[in-house]
């Protein structure tokens, strides 16, 4: 799924997200959603969150929801 829109995520997605340091490389992190930071419904880079284990990054993936 789309990690560009904030309605799409929510805490407890597992998700893929890049660091800042990573986004030349494109790295991805994966982890699980603690706490959404973009307070736009959008945003064309992928919504910032904060994962459980602190990481700060860019949503590029949902793997599942928190429902799931």
């Amino acid at each position: 799924m789309d990690g560009r829109y904030r309605n799409s995520i929510s805490p407890g997605n597992r998700v893929e997200v890049v660091q800042k340091q990573d986004q030349r490389t494109g790295a991805l992190t994966e982890g699980t959603v603690d706490r959404i930071l973009t307070s736009s419904s959008f945003h064309p880079h992928g919504i910032k969150v904060r994962l459980t284990d602190g990481t700060v990054g860019r949503v590029k993936s949902i793997l599942t929801h928190a429902d799931e």
